[in-house]
């Protein structure tokens, strides 16, 4: 079986969790409270920032020049292209750029970027690797779920878009391999790896549940 294939099989609980909540079924048929959705769009910017750190920083530890430039090439895409689909978002709904540069991270959000930042500094090439696949797969298995059971075109049909898109794709099917081709290099990593997908994953949940339910420090 392929490394990414164990990792999906054993995270498929997460999976169905998150496509079954609140905040996803919501948005695929397009009654998503506008606040919870402004919540998402903020946190994930500041996220996606530290998100492509997180790529930038695995092209550092990549021996081979083509596997590096790749990943430097995912880092920039994410800076560039994902990111301005949350400009555009924070737009439509107001929040000027300067507001999302200001937003300061939720528990959850602080959480998972400092998790994968530890990860990146401290773990070895393969545990990145694993780290990094929940959000890129989980983002198109969730979106094609979306597509999937959305009756018409609405306020969030763009989100639904951007995540089903072929650039999007093909970023996911390097991710694939990426973690297919660490999980045959270094099978003595496996262990770590399943350890780093498995709480990525789980943080990718309780981001929903931030976003949903608008999570801040309460002070």
């Amino acid at each position: 079986m392929a490394g990414s294939d164990h990792l999906l099989d054993a995270g498929e609980s997460i999976w169905q969790a998150q496509k079954s909540h609140p905040f996803v079924v919501e948005l695929a048929d397009g009654s998503l409270d506008r606040a919870a959705f402004e919540h998402w769009v903020k946190q994930d910017y500041r996220y996606l920032q530290d998100y492509a750190r997180l790529w930038a920083l695995a092209g550092t530890k990549a021996r081979e020049e083509t596997t590096m430039t790749d990943l430097l090439g995912i880092a920039h895409n994410i800076l560039d292209t994902e990111m301005d689909l949350h400009r555009s978002f924070a737009a439509d709904y107001g929040i000027s750029q300067e507001a999302l540069e200001a937003t300061e991270k939720a528990p959850t959000c602080v959480a998972y970027t400092n998790f994968l930042l530890r990860t990146a500094y401290e773990g070895s090439l393969a545990e990145i690797a694993a780290a990094l696949y929940p959000c890129m797969q989980g983002y198109l298995d969730i979106a094609d779920h979306m597509a999937e059971v959305a009756d018409d075109t609405h306020a969030y049909t763009p989100f639904i878009e951007t995540y089903t898109g072929d650039e999007f794709r093909d970023d996911v099917a390097w991710g694939r391999a990426f973690v297919d081709d660490c999980w045959e290099q270094y099978p003595g990593e496996r262990e770590a790896m399943e350890e780093a997908f498995l709480m990525s994953a789980k943080l990718e949940y309780r981001f929903w549940e931030m976003a949903y339910s608008e999570e801040g420090w309460g002070l």
